[in-house]
């Protein structure tokens, strides 16, 4: 059980694994003491003397520098000079702020932050650290929360104007936290459409490094998340600090080290085209970062975000439900279907075992190609004649549920929607709008266009039995401005935008509730835990290419755990690289995750199509196991020709190896890997061989895998316990 204790001057969270320690330095600015593991108590004076930095000119308070002071939340033109996690201006232009410690209070609950997602608790308190700067009449109220079975805290700032004159807010991170002085790896994530989250781990050196995106979306690019890791850390041992924004907007993650090499970490709204206007009476609320350790390497600091997602950010009945395997027609048809083509291809799709049919782009307006008809959320009766319910009813009368795609948050130009309402896009009056994938982006920061998206979704959902709905998003923003916004409310809009859609999804999720939800992102460009929150999994890459998704699963399982990953088996060659791969690895790497498939399962053969059905019959007895097992990653495609990762089943009785080598070597041996997570006394037999070898084998020695001849040979082992 989570606990805290508050005394005069210290301040200490803890749970059975982790400590969180603050100090109030005399005269009221809190300092971070300590995260790790956790401690009985903890004495503040040696830190203190660590930072008792010999008088440079530089200011100070109590004998420690400021710009040298591990501050909980240090703020702009105070004295500190290093990159404050605040800054606030006054109406006559000057940014100073001076957050001094008030109280600090006890929530017995976890409330949800308004209009924003956030992580829910079970039982766990919920610190309050008040903090006021008397002079500009602001309040900060910093929030705690330690969860019982992770060892996560989620942090967040709410700012209000108790004062009688209007402050600007130009930055307002969600978490500021000073680091144990020492040298560390920074590991950040990065990429572009069809190659997203491509890992980076550098040494962090004097300076800053960080990733951000002013994109509107946490993006194709870059990552709402950063890990600092000492430089010895590898997946197996180590102590890693991990940190992600449970936000879905532009943001800024990274860390600064001091001329006394004292690394500082911040993420938050990214403060580039950001502001916000705190009228008196008014307040601010951050969205929620998350910080996690592990003296464990990489696999236990992502175990301990797996566990936050399943138990504290994915909510409804989906939460824990197996996912269904579905068939997305958009490869097999792309604009190019009706009534009759739909119902031949799930015919087949239900042939062989698949769940869940999907329609996706070109069903609604005049969309025969992308150049149209966003906005317009009306049945293409060319198409579909008798609209979206009979063919819902045939693919149910198959024993399939039906789900159908969706991109509210865009407008095509060539759109009925454009021609009665220009004005609901972003744009700046004077300005040629700027088009992308022939789109514009809805305004989300109006309540008018909002009510219009919630009831383009909402009213085809109630009108047909959809059972699943692909929500898409496939530009960011450009001509950043909304007619619906004062001149000095402008530099709000990309925040109030993500204000906006959070209110359409919790309206939508509320209203739906047996809807799955998957978001999807031009593939991975919004893959964070705001989204998560909402709904449950997300599209993780338009390339479906089973090499390509060896990498991007790998580093997407840094933080997000396999039932949060949409990975489907594509057709050969790659739509996206050209690459010819064995239908055997494409299953095996996408059963990794929310499995299904995206190909014309009609031109496929009799024998191509048996294996797809032993696939789905394979997944379909080990899903539990897959979506919600223990990931460890064993070998990175990152780092050399093979990749490998094992699930485990959570009561242990289980386990799924899975394993690809992308280049064929000739006269080599198998190669042998060490697995991990299973019972050192236990006895495993391998289902496919009927082998049994021990535990302490398996983990210590390693595991024969026997290959095939060929480029992205793969194998997959069932180990079951006996």
């Amino acid at each position: 059980m989570s606990e805290l204790f508050i005394s005069k001057d210290l301040i200490h969270l803890r749970n059975k694994r982790v400590s969180y320690l603050m100090h109030i330095l005399p005269g009221g600015i809190p300092i971070h003491l300590y995260y790790g593991k956790r401690l009985e108590a903890m004495e503040p004076r040696s830190l203190l003397r660590h930072h008792a930095i010999p008088d440079d000119g530089t200011f100070s308070v109590q004998g420690c520098s400021l710009d040298h002071v591990p501050s909980e939340y240090p703020s702009f033109g105070l004295g500190d000079l290093r990159q404050g996690a605040l800054t606030v201006r006054r109406g006559d232009g000057t940014a100073s702020c001076d957050l001094r410690f008030v109280s600090a209070e006890i929530d017995t609950e976890k409330l949800p932050l308004k209009g924003l997602p956030s992580t829910h608790a079970n039982g766990e308190q919920t610190l309050r650290l008040i903090l006021k700067d008397e002079l500009l009449g602001l309040t900060a109220v910093l929030r705690y929360s330690l969860f019982d079975d992770c060892d996560a805290i989620a942090r967040s700032v709410e700012l209000i104007n108790d004062g009688q004159d209007t402050l600007s807010v130009e930055r307002a991170m969600s978490l500021c936290l000073s680091l144990p002085t020492r040298s560390y790896d920074i590991l950040t994530l990065a990429g572009a459409w069809s190659r997203e989250r491509e890992m980076f781990r550098r040494p962090m050196t004097m300076g800053e490094c960080s990733v951000g995106s002013i994109k509107g979306a946490s993006s194709l690019h870059t990552s709402p998340f950063v890990a600092m890791m000492t430089p010895e850390t590898n997946e197996h041992l180590g102590e890693v600090y991990g940190f992600a924004l449970v936000y879905s907007g532009n943001f800024y993650a990274g860390a600064q080290v001091d001329p006394h090499r004292t690394p500082q970490v911040m993420i938050g709204i990214h403060p580039d085209g950001f502001g916000w206007t705190l009228e008196p009476g008014e307040s601010f609320q951050t969205p929620e970062a998350i910080a996690v350790y592990s003296d464990q390497g990489l696999n236990g600091m992502s175990a301990q975000f797996h566990t936050l997602c399943a138990k504290h950010v994915v909510r409804g009945k989906f939460a824990d439900q197996p996912r269904p395997i579905l068939l997305n027609n958009w490869e097999a048809t792309y604009f190019n279907f009706n009534h009759e083509r739909l119902v031949d291809l799930a015919k087949t799709a239900a042939r062989v075992g698949v769940e869940l049919f999907v329609l996706d782009d070109g069903w609604f307006g005049k969309r025969d190609d992308d150049t149209t008809s966003l906005g317009d959320w009306f049945v293409d009766t060319n198409k579909l004649p008798n609209g979206l319910t009979p063919l819902a009813n045939d693919v149910h009368a198959l024993g399939m549920k039906f789900g159908l795609w969706f991109e509210p948050e865009m407008i095509s130009p060539k759109s009925k929607l454009y021609e009665a309402h220009p004005d609901w896009a972003l744009h700046i009056d004077g300005r040629t709008p700027i088009e992308a994938r022939n789109q514009l982006t809805l305004d989300l920061s109006r309540e008018d266009v909002c009510e219009h998206v919630y009831h383009a979704v909402a009213d085809i959902l109630a009108a047909n039995p959809i059972d699943y709905v692909k929500w898409d998003m496939n530009r960011h923003f450009s001509n950043i401005g909304s007619s619906s916004l004062p001149a000095h409310r402008q530099r709000e809009l990309p925040h109030r935008y993500m204000l906006g859609l959070y209110s359409v999804l919790e309206r939508l999720i509320a209203d739906f509730p047996d809807v799955l939800f998957e978001s999807c992102s031009s593939g991975g460009g919004r893959f964070d835990l705001g989204m998560l929150n909402y709904m449950p999994q997300t599209w993780c890459s338009d390339n479906t290419d089973a090499y390509s998704r060896c990498r991007i699963q790998y580093s997407t399982s840094l933080v997000f755990p396999s039932f949060a990953i949409g990975s489907h088996v594509s057709a050969v060659p790659n739509h996206q690289t050209g690459r010819i791969t064995p239908l055997s690895t494409r299953g095996n790497i996408a059963r990794s995750g929310c499995f299904g498939y995206e190909l014309d399962l009609n031109s496929l053969t009799e024998e191509e199509l048996a294996e797809i059905s032993q696939q789905i019959k394979d997944v379909k007895a080990i899903r539990e196991t897959l979506l919600y097992g223990r990931f460890y990653r064993l070998l990175s495609p990152y780092e050399g020709n093979d990749t490998a990762w094992l699930t485990v089943a959570q009561d242990g009785s289980e386990a799924v190896f899975t394993y690809e080598r992308a280049l064929a070597q000739s006269y080599t041996n198998p190669p042998v890997v060490r697995l991990c997570g299973l019972e050192a006394d236990a006895a495993y037999r391998v289902e496919e061989t009927g082998e049994i070898y021990g535990g302490d084998q398996l983990m210590y020695s390693g595991i024969s895998v026997p290959l095939k001849w060929g480029d992205h040979s793969s194998a997959s082992f069932l180990l079951r316990k006996i």
